[in-house]
């Protein structure tokens, strides 16, 4: 009995780290094409925001998801910290150029 509770547990905990995953990497790739838009705009400090957003929800699903979903949250973040660094020094093209990379690994974490 102890085992068959341990193991549905296990499943449901597995589940559910999935679904968080999912909701995170949603999340973070609609802030990511927000930046997007806004860099292209040239507002440098609103894809900055934006990028900020992003970067906390891939950092949240790259900690629960596994494999190759969360090889690309954690790219989909370095490429989102680069954006932010260039979009703080005004750099809205630079910053748009890694938003955008942002954006083609957090579409292909979903």
């Amino acid at each position: 009995m102890k085992k068959i509770i341990t193991l549905s547990a296990t499943v449901l905990l597995a589940i559910c780290s999935s679904a968080f995953a999912e909701e995170h990497a949603a999340a973070a790739l609609e802030h990511a094409k927000a930046a997007v838009e806004h860099g292209k705009a040239g507002h440098a400090n609103v894809l900055v925001e934006h990028a900020n957003a992003a970067l906390e929800h891939a950092l949240a699903g790259a900690i629960v998801d596994r494999g190759e979903q969360k090889a690309h949250l954690e790219e989909g973040a370095s490429h989102l910290e680069e954006a932010i660094n260039h979009g703080n020094l005004g750099h809205a093209k630079e910053a748009t150029e890694h938003a955008e990379a942002a954006v083609t690994h957090l579409t292909a974490a979903q």
